[in-house]
């Protein structure tokens, strides 16, 4: 027996129909329901029922997202010109105000944050940039935030990945760095020659309230002589180790 060609016609409708109707939305997604042009609500996840071509819906992703500004040309506040691109990492926290407040909220999310990024980073010296980069990027991330609250999106955070210095910029700070670091050694080298100084001038004293430390540090000098094992071992005796036996062989001559 033969089907006729209008139910396999209607049977297809259906079908279509049925497939319209029904749509499922996964755990990390959220549709936003138009009926006849206007906003009904915000449904999901799991399986959503639609009116057939009445109901529309938009879906929005509340996951994480990454987004990567790309590299900006940025003159600092003392003049340098450098390139500098970011990373942002938002999310949807009310879906019906992505979709209904901003015609594309990827789009603005990402042009605002290139305009932020150029005008922060002008109002900053080369220096801060390269030192102080978390704070750079707590303020990066609070007045971004603050731009795209009205789209019910939270910035959780915005990074400064690189910054690309001009080549005589690079050169001038690497004779700087050079410079410092020549600096240190001379004031380490001048330090290490004050301390020597004074431990010596300390040495001194304790001989001249001692005389007999002197004699000590002789013989300790003759013994590490003695143990570099040399043929010859020059021993010059000081008179006044021998005074005392001078003084006594006098007093018996007597």
């Amino acid at each position: 027996m033969e089907i006729p060609s209008t139910t396999i016609i209607i049977i297809l409708l259906l079908i279509l129909v049925i497939s319209s109707a029904l749509k499922i939305l996964k755990e990390y997604e959220r549709a936003v329901i138009f009926r006849l042009g206007r906003v009904i609500g915000v449904k999901g996840p799991g399986i959503i029922i639609l009116i057939p071509f009445i109901d529309k819906m938009e879906r929005v992703s509340l996951r994480t997202i990454t987004m990567d500004i790309q590299p900006q040309d940025v003159i600092t506040k003392d003049n340098v010109s450098i390139k500098v691109n970011a990373v942002l990492y938002f999310r949807v926290m009310f879906p019906d105000k992505a979709i209904i407040d901003v015609e594309n909220y990827l789009f603005a999310t990402n042009q605002i944050a290139q305009t932020t990024l150029r005008s922060i980073l002008g109002q900053s010296d080369l220096d801060e940039l390269l030192a102080e980069r978390d704070k750079i990027n707590k303020l990066l991330q609070e007045i971004i935030d603050e731009h795209t609250e009205p789209w019910g999106i939270k910035v959780s955070s915005v990074e400064v990945k690189q910054i690309d210095l001009p080549p005589e910029m690079q050169r001038a700070m690497a004779k700087q760095a050079e410079a410092e670091r020549e600096r240190r050694s001379k004031v380490i080298n001048a330090e290490g020659e004050f301390q020597a100084a004074q431990k010596l001038s300390e040495a001194a004293q304790t001989i001249q309230d001692y005389p007999v430390a002197l004699q000590l540090r002789y013989l300790q000098t003759l013994s590490d002589i003695a143990t570099e094992r040399n043929s010859t071992t020059v021993f010059p005796i000081p008179i006044d180790l021998l005074s005392p036996f001078i003084k006594q062989s006098l007093g018996g001559e007597k």
